[in-house]
């Protein structure tokens, strides 16, 4: 694990879902709706993570079939759990996005939501959803905005944490993934051997009750932020947490700008 990746916990699915599965599940619907994909296709959600799309493409997108895949079992375990219709053949699989463990041309799309860029290796995943594709299949991914700071609530948490710890500052997901642009997913694309895609920004706002709402998910371990938060002392957690506070503006509400970039093409 690299040092700016130490704090990727990714395993309890009821804490990741406080912390950015509300947020993900409202970026999924509009997420489909750009993405019109035809009804009674058979799709492939990597990295399915607690199944905030896989619940949506159930519910707007009419699937003939869905394999639910991710690297963290517990993930895994909870949308498994969460999830299921009688009508849809579904299976959650705890596997790798750079090995996809399904056959060559065997799904008619293949999504991937808000991951991509915590694989090690981004284009073979990229070429992998290529290759489980029919021709003339949907293959498609969307990431947040880290670079261009479309996360207002994770970019406030790390400017806090940086004004009390510099050395935060190589942890903040807008320097560990400059590549979460239009150009440098394009590129991304490009070398994976895609056709020519189709990108547009998806943008929902982030509403938090009072700053107790917000400030919560963060001590819950689940995620790059509140894995440094629940690494420090609790003297610096509290003060971490006052500086917070005084960034965002007090008690809240609380509101921020959530943005994603989508790609879409035809394999």
């Amino acid at each position: 694990m690299t040092s700016t990746a130490r704090h990727d916990t990714w395993s309890a699915g009821e804490h990741y879902e406080r912390y950015m599965g509300r947020w993900s599940r409202q970026i999924a619907t509009r997420y489909l709706d750009w993405l019109d994909a035809p009804r009674d296709a058979a799709w492939l959600d990597l990295g399915c993570g607690t199944g905030a799309l896989t619940q949506t493409i159930l519910a707007r997108a009419a699937p003939r079939s869905i394999v639910a895949i991710d690297q963290s079992a517990g993930f895994v375990a909870h949308a498994r759990a969460a999830i299921s219709d009688r009508h849809v053949r579904m299976r959650f699989e705890v596997a790798d996005a750079q090995k996809i463990p399904l056959d060559d041309a065997s799904v008619d799309v293949a999504a991937s939501a808000l991951v991509i860029n915590f694989v090690p290796d981004r284009v073979q995943a990229l070429r992998e959803m290529k290759r489980v594709v029919k021709p003339g299949g949907l293959i498609s991914f969307y990431v947040w905005d880290y670079a261009g700071g479309g996360m207002g609530f994770m970019t406030a948490f790390w400017k806090a944490a940086i004004a009390l710890d510099p050395k935060a500052e190589e942890l903040g997901e807008g320097r560990r993934f400059p590549f979460c642009t239009a150009d440098g997913l394009k590129a991304l694309a490009a070398e994976a051997g895609w056709p020519a895609v189709t990108l547009a920004p998806i943008q929902i706002e982030a509403r938090f009750s009072s700053f107790e709402d917000y400030w919560q998910p963060f001590t819950l371990g689940a995620g790059p932020a509140p894995g440094y938060c629940v690494s420090l002392p609790e003297d610096k957690r509290a003060a971490l947490k006052a500086r917070l506070k005084q960034e965002v503006g007090g008690d809240g509400p609380v509101s921020f700008v959530a943005r994603a970039w989508a790609l879409k093409a035809h394999a």
